[in-house]
């Protein structure tokens, strides 16, 4: 049985004993810390370089400021990680480690885990171990409990097959947290189990996807008679929907900018990355007194105060249990329909600029953030998905019909190709 690891991460404390974090951290972020290159794209780390990073934060105590003594943390508070993230705005910081490894997937192993495999957990925060979450798979959709990925019992160990796919950074982790079927006689949600997956396992198989734009961070995996070892699974056999809700709850949080395990930049210091410095568009372009160009920064700058002002509210209303864990949902919800704006909002500004350059122009394009514009809405759960969970398990109406709902998984109609994967 695993004991829940937890500390009052909610405690309130004096200004005094900020000012006093804030200076410390200013002062050490200095000199040990790279300055950030604003125009550089975080999901391009290496992982040797991301390791790197999380090592430097580790010595000076930085690396799990909001987790618990137990696992390696230094047992904060929110508002103490809040005080650093402001700090650490101007500073590269190991992105790929906070999300999805510390801000998604460590929780869950604290709160379902055992002794031994909380110390995934502190691996990571001395940085010697990268996680990728592995949930989406080919045929699913956004249906992750419609998972057909299986793993089989053979006495000290769990036989996987099957493939998972917009695994982001797989190509860089140690370790997956992968969610699998081991029960086919029971309704979907009851018949999963969610494995720590050991990524250099034989029969383990990591491809990279080549985007549009050109960048490899999605990723796709395959399992062929994987042997994984028993004691791997997370929390109980057949429960794994119980971890992978709370992994959801804390995924919401994260790409919603609400979670404290998570290197949030302020947004402020984000507006100017890859293409989206609007006012530094519309200088180029000569339409500083164009009275549209100011509305629209106008709006960009609306909906950024609103964000933040979102995240606080939200995030101290959970915590306090005002509101249900679900209300995360509306932070991952106008995260993805105001970042979509946004890249809508640089382009219109751009003009030709924005879509045409010549061969070696360096300058950022904000055609590059126009064209990812919708992940926003996709990665992290749709905002389809979450428009549904705020309208049934927040506000209360009646829930969308489903054909499978309480019958067992395998007599649920599929496809020829679904039904070929078993």
């Amino acid at each position: 049985m695993s004991t829940t690891v937890s500390h009052d991460i909610d405690r309130v404390p004096d200004a005094a004993e900020l000012e006093r974090y804030r200076a410390e951290a200013r002062e050490w972020l200095a000199e040990n810390m790279p300055p950030l290159d604003p125009r550089a794209d975080p999901n391009q780390q290496t992982k040797e370089h991301v390791k790197d990073l999380a090592r430097r934060l580790h010595s000076g105590g930085y690396s799990g400021i909001c987790f618990p003594r137990e696992v390696g943390g230094a047992g904060l508070t929110r508002s103490h990680h809040r005080v650093f993230c402001e700090e650490a705005a101007d500073y590269e910081l190991p992105i790929y480690l906070g999300t999805p490894g510390l801000s998604i997937i460590a929780p869950p192993i604290m709160e379902f885990g055992t002794e031994q495999q909380r110390e995934h957990v502190a691996a990571m925060l001395r940085g010697e171990r990268l996680f990728v979450q592995m949930m989406s798979e080919p045929t699913g959709g956004s249906d992750m409990a419609g998972a057909l990925t299986r793993a089989e019992r053979d006495g000290d160990v769990w036989v996987l097959n099957g493939s998972k796919i917009w695994s982001s950074g797989a190509s860089r982790a140690d370790w997956g947290l992968v969610l699998v079927r081991t029960d086919w006689s029971v309704p979907k949600h009851r018949g999963l189990s969610m494995l720590l997956l050991d990524l250099s396992l034989p029969g383990v198989t990591v491809n990279t996807i080549k985007m549009v734009d050109g960048s490899e961070e999605f990723c796709e995996e395959f399992f062929d008679d994987v042997q994984v070892p028993h004691e791997c699974i997370l929390g109980e056999p057949n429960d794994g929907w119980t971890v992978a809700n709370r992994l959801l709850f804390h995924e919401r949080q994260s790409v919603g900018g609400g979670s404290p395990y998570h290197f949030n930049r302020p947004k402020s210091a984000r507006s100017s990355a890859r293409g989206s410095d609007l006012v530094g568009i519309v200088g180029r372009n000569g339409r500083e007194a164009d009275p549209v160009a100011r509305q629209l920064i106008g709006e960009a700058h609306a909906n950024e105060l609103v964000g933040r002002q979102l995240i606080s509210r939200v995030s101290d209303a959970v915590a306090s249990g005002v509101l249900p864990p679900i209300a995360g949902s509306l932070l991952r919800l106008n995260t993805g329909v105001t970042a979509m704006r946004r890249g809508s909002i640089a382009l219109g500004l751009a003009g030709t600029e924005g879509a045409t350059w010549e061969d070696g122009d360096d300058a950022d394009h904000p055609a590059d953030q126009f064209i990812l514009r919708q992940a926003s809405c996709i990665g992290g759960g749709t905002t389809e998905m979450q428009r549904n969970l705020i309208s049934e398990r927040l506000l209360g109406m009646p829930r969308e019909p489903a054909a499978d709902k309480d019958r067992p998984f395998n007599e649920v109609r599929r496809s020829r190709r679904e039904e070929n994967t078993r």
